[in-house]
């Protein structure tokens, strides 16, 4: 198996700290993770359009601003057999070892709306402090979402870069 995945760090200013929204994963039979909103994509769905299908049904927002999305250049119109996109997303993981192979892209975002009690397998979807954030996994790695740790760790070294 392998697998194709779209993931937010949706992104606010609240009380003059920066947020960015959590969930825990309710899978049956697996154990509850931590972890941010997304995942796979539908065969040749876009990454921007598998993001905010994803970001809807996990926890009811609407993706109002994609970093990186002005860079998407696709070749729609030049041969109607065959159409890619490209696009700068904010950072890329692979899975290097483990029970499942995948690949994935974190795009950094903006949205609105009211967050669900809970979506599409998911619960407990929150705003959390960067701060937070920090001590949650630099104290308890495990309970975060195996291909996510990696992406949050990425994204809390790189947070300074304002946008």
């Amino acid at each position: 198996m392998f697998f194709v995945n779209s993931r937010a760090i949706i992104e606010r200013n609240y009380n003059n700290e920066k947020q960015i929204v959590i969930q825990t994963r309710s899978k049956p039979n697996e154990p509850l993770k931590i972890e941010l909103p997304g995942g796979r994509i539908e065969p040749y769905e876009s990454l921007t359009q598998a993001l905010r299908r994803e970001v809807k049904e996990e926890t009811g927002l609407e993706i109002t601003e994609i970093e990186g999305e002005e860079t998407r250049i696709d070749t729609v119109g030049i041969n109607p057999e065959f159409e890619v996109e490209c696009i700068k997303p904010f950072g890329a993981y692979q899975t290097i070892k483990g029970p499942i192979d995948s690949v994935g892209y974190y795009f950094r975002c903006k949205a609105e709306g009211e967050l669900l009690k809970n979506g599409d397998e998911t619960t407990d979807i929150r705003w959390i402090n960067i701060h937070e954030l920090s001590d949650l996994i630099n104290n308890s790695p495990l309970q975060f979402a195996n291909v996510d740790r990696a992406g949050i760790i990425y994204y809390l070294k790189q947070k300074e870069g304002n946008w």
